[in-house]
């Protein structure tokens, strides 16, 4: 029976596989495995131990259900997976976790996993990204409204609207190769750390295991890992979700039947039970409802930070449900927004007619600073304009219109200069230079990850 959606409904097949208890398993005996060979390269335990208990490893299988059968009796997960290859591998097992302690098992096969995990996300936000600068470069000069605060500011374009959004995430993918060296590391220090079951030859058995693992080891540990990095980890993942949120909102504000602008492009979908004409956006919300659920994943993350001493257990029962739930969350968030960028809908005609509702207010600045430029003072002239967009709004007129017949403003401005500083073409600013300049980071930084 499936209780979580997490099983069946959210997440990639490849995500959950790599959280899935046989290949968590699996990990838990490869570094058992490696820790052998340290041992046995570092002088510690006698030859032919490790070859004898790898062979034996190679031709068994652990199930789920036979580890939690023996942890109901010996109340310790790791403890109950060493009784099993023990059980199988005899006399070849008997120095098995030889001056280990569980964590150095579970924190290094954390850092395995993450690492699995964190490759599949920056591949799917590298695509994200990639398909944002597709669009910013096709929408670059297509002119829309700006709105700040919910109403008609300046004109901008679809490109530079959407440039903003390749900047964000191009930074929340710094910020995972970032996180990224700090948290996959590997563990191996005995039970407070100082290594002291392997009698000097500590730094030895460390440095084995990290090779045969292509991991580096933190620095210096208690029983456990640094809980801040797993912190730090879901901090970072929360952040990248609510930059995606942002984006499924604006959508979700843009697609309304009195805006549409932009709208979700996947065709074939029941919007409504009932109402047979709804197109909702339903992916977009479901990024929304998934991203308040990761969030809130980022308290405990924190609260875990707080151990005992050389460690507690407190961390763990947490851990087991926020790191494959982060991960998988940010999974199914990315593919949805994915889905969401390659059928997006825009609608140039309904931005052209949303550009024209305030009647040529938005340009209002412009006209100020023009008025300036010729002799008023900047206040002086944002009285004037304010009183001539109060006018035509009031009338109903086109602002261009109600300038033309004020004498104040002709006594500085020629009509060709008002109709320039009412256009909307005119008023971009350096938009194209900030689109190009954000595109070159995003291209440098997708390159670095990849090399």
């Amino acid at each position: 029976m499936s209780l979580c959606p997490l099983e069946f409904r959210y997440g990639s097949n490849d995500m959950r596989v790599i959280f899935s208890r046989e290949n968590i398993i699996k990990k838990m005996i490869e570094v058992e495995l490696r820790l052998y060979k340290a041992l046995e390269e570092c002088g510690i335990v006698p030859k032919g131990y490790y070859e004898a208990f790898s062979k034996c490893v190679g031709s068994i299988t652990v199930r789920p259900e036979e580890v939690d059968k023996r942890e109901e009796v010996l109340g310790h997960d790791v403890v109950a997976l060493l009784s099993i290859l023990t059980d199988r591998c005899g006399d070849a097992s008997r120095f098995l976790h030889y001056g280990a302690t569980s964590n150095d098992v579970i924190d290094t096969v954390w850092g395995l996993l993450v690492r699995d995990a964190l490759g599949l996300i920056k591949k799917k936000l590298v695509s994200s990204i990639r398909l944002l600068m597709r669009l910013t470069r096709e929408y670059k000069d297509l002119i829309m409204v700006g709105r700040t605060h919910g109403q008609h500011a300046l004109p901008i374009t679809l490109g530079f609207k959407l440039a903003n959004y390749v900047y964000e995430l191009t930074r929340s993918l710094e910020r995972l190769v970032d996180v990224e060296s700090r948290v996959v590391r590997g563990k191996m220090a005995g039970a407070v750390g100082t290594m002291a079951g392997w009698r000097g030859k500590g730094l030895c058995v460390e440095s084995v295991v990290m090779r045969e693992l292509n991991l580096r080891p933190h620095e210096i540990t208690t029983q456990v890992v640094p809980r801040d990095g797993f912190a730090e980890l879901v901090s970072v993942i929360a952040i990248l979700a609510s930059q995606i949120e942002r984006f499924g909102v604006e959508v979700r504000e843009l697609m309304r039947p009195e805006i549409l602008e932009l709208a979700e492009g996947v065709g074939g979908r029941v919007g409504s039970s009932t109402m047979p004409h709804k197109a909702n956006p339903v992916e977009c919300e479901k990024i929304s409802g998934l991203t308040r659920v990761l969030r809130g994943l980022v308290v405990p993350a924190i609260e875990d930070i707080v151990l005992w001493h050389e460690r507690d257990l407190s961390n763990s029962s947490a851990e087991r449900l926020l790191i494959p739930h982060t991960f998988m969350l940010i999974d199914e968030i990315l593919d949805t927004f994915n889905e969401v960028l390659s059928n997006l809908k825009v609608y140039p005609e309904n931005m052209i007619k949303n550009l024209k509702l305030s009647k040529g207010a938005i340009m209002s600045e412009s006209l100020m600073l023009k008025l300036t430029d010729k002799g008023l003072s900047r206040y002086e002239a944002h009285r004037v304009v304010r009183e001539l967009v109060t006018k035509a709004l009031r009338s109903g007129s086109e602002l261009i219109d109600v300038v033309l017949n004020e004498p104040e403003v002709l006594k500085y401005l020629s009509v060709d200069e008002v109709r320039e500083a009412l256009d909307y073409s005119k008023y971009l600013g350096n938009y194209n230079e900030l689109i190009e300049r954000t595109l070159k980071y995003a291209e440098e930084v997708i390159k670095s990850v990849s090399t």
